[in-house]
């Protein structure tokens, strides 16, 4: 029988790749209805996000660019939704 295997998706840039080890650790989300990234405040998930950026950067980065990195991804995120209503979130 032929087993498949699930793929951790192509990243082509080191922000993307910020973003989406920040959504892995459950740091940051999407808005389901307008796809804006939202910051969850969520402290542990941060902390885990930065281990992951110092433990297993993308090849070629080094650790404390890869911490840069997801600083600066935080840094531009809001913890609301712009497009939604206050009531929304």
């Amino acid at each position: 029988m032929l087993m498949t295997r699930d793929r951790r998706p192509a990243i082509r840039t080191l922000r993307g790749w910020a973003i989406f080890v920040l959504q892995e650790a459950g740091a940051i989300r999407e808005c389901e209805e307008h796809g804006w990234m939202q910051d969850r405040a969520d402290p542990h998930a941060r902390e885990h996000a930065f281990d992951v950026a110092r433990r297993d950067p993308p090849a070629g980065i080094p650790p404390d660019k890869a911490v840069a990195e997801i600083r600066d991804v935080l840094n531009s995120i809001g913890d609301t939704c712009p497009e939604c209503p206050p009531d929304c979130d």
